[in-house]
């Protein structure tokens, strides 16, 4: 088998594209497909995940954590057949942090791989919230892309890396608990350090169908949610996740600072200097004023997409973006705007007409994000982005 594959220099997204392509093309791709998008499945996953029986760290866990994604079927097997506590995040934390899994008694191992599919920790779980007393001895986590150093990098929705930090935030996790994932050899990349951000997760151990990789990252892992900063959680996030909202009621109760970027407009210049992209935001590092009115990243911006001016605003500077694909979601091309360094000040999502209008108040930042954003492949397809028609020809 050809050796790890070599991550051209670009962005998280550049990376992205290039693992599931690779995939799709070279037949490694497994079902569910396309893997564009996803936590790739891939042909040898469950070899992949048969290795994790044999780390010294799940030996001794009692307690494992591992994501739902159709890849680590295997490891969630795994975990059962040894009679451990296995905790499933419930995709995208919409009705909770975790379920727990609990096969029948004398449950067979044809139940047991039922119970390690999407189905059966839909049939065979009970929810854990933030007062489920959770001890994660062991975090398994999907990757898109991950390196020998031991950076990692998703799908670009941010889950695993918010789990993580709930899970901190909640005693489920302590510093030195390891983090495992599991990937095929090809998306064992070279992965510039400076895509990183603070919020990232970080992971121990990497499993592919051949290796055992155990990274010895000394990077940090999030120590908690960081509630101030756009790129790890943003209102639109916390409109979606209940139990998220919860738990920033009770650090703020507990006296934390719970502001998040787009209600504190002072902190919008400081955390845009440190989102993760920056060669972006060396080609063209103009400072932008603080937002006056519309708050940072704004899933949703009511106003018409062609006009300059907003109601008790200043000028608009409007930014058409079409060619979305059908499967794209806004968070994934917030996610892409954080790491281009061109997050808007508004953003008016119409997936169902492939297109989004994005909102700035500084005419340089709308113009870098029509270069950076014209041609860009997203989810597999090249975007067209310009001013809107009303202001590209006023210069």
């Amino acid at each position: 088998m050809a050796g790890p594959a070599r991550a051209l220099p670009g962005s998280k997204w550049d990376i992205r594209e290039k693992v599931w392509r690779h995939l799709e093309a070279s037949g490694l791709a497994e079902f569910p497909r396309p893997v564009r998008g996803r936590i790739p499945n891939f042909k040898g996953s469950l070899q992949a995940c048969c290795s994790l029986r044999e780390l010294d760290v799940f030996s001794r866990a009692r307690e494992v954590k591992v994501d739902p994604d159709k890849p680590l079927e295997g490891a969630r097997l795994a975990a059962l057949q040894a009679r451990k506590t296995l905790l499933v995040p419930t995709p995208r934390l919409r009705t909770g942090l975790f379920n727990r899994i609990v096969p029948p008694p004398g449950a067979s191992k044809e139940i047991l791989r039922r119970c390690a599919t999407s189905q059966g920790v839909k049939d065979y779980s009970v929810p854990v919230g933030l007062d489920g007393k959770a001890q994660v001895d062991l975090v398994v986590v999907g990757s898109v892309a991950v390196s020998e150093k031991g950076w990692r990098i998703g799908k670009g929705e941010g889950y695993a890396d918010m789990e993580y930090a709930m899970m901190v935030s909640m005693g489920a996790v302590q510093e030195d608990t390891p983090v495992v994932t599991i990937v095929h050899d090809c998306q064992v990349l070279d992965i510039a350090e400076e895509l990183l951000d603070d919020h990232d997760l970080t992971v121990d151990y990497i499993l592919t169908p051949t290796r055992t990789i155990q990274t010895n990252c000394k990077r940090p892992k999030p120590q908690g949610i960081m509630w101030h900063k756009a790129s790890s959680v943003s209102s639109e996030m916390l409109g979606k996740i209940p139990i998220l909202k919860t738990l920033r009621c009770r650090e703020k109760q507990a006296g934390k600072d719970v502001t998040l970027q787009d209600e504190h407009p002072a902190l919008a210049n400081t955390n845009r200097a440190t989102i993760s992209d920056k060669k972006v935001m060396a080609a063209n590092p103009q400072p932008r004023a603080a937002p006056a009115s519309a708050p940072v990243e704004q899933p949703h911006v009511e106003s018409d997409p062609g006009n300059p001016k907003s109601e008790g605003s200043d000028t608009i500077i409007t930014v058409y973006v079409g060619n979305l694909p059908g499967r794209l979601r806004v968070s994934q091309l917030q996610s892409a705007l954080r790491e281009l360094q061109v997050v808007p000040d508004g953003l008016k999502w119409q997936g169902a007409q492939h297109r989004a209008f994005l909102h700035y108040r500084d005419q340089g930042t709308a113009r870098r994000a029509v270069s950076s954003l014209q041609g860009l492949s997203l989810g597999g397809n090249a975007l067209r982005a310009e001013l809107a028609k009303s202001q590209s020809s006023k210069g």
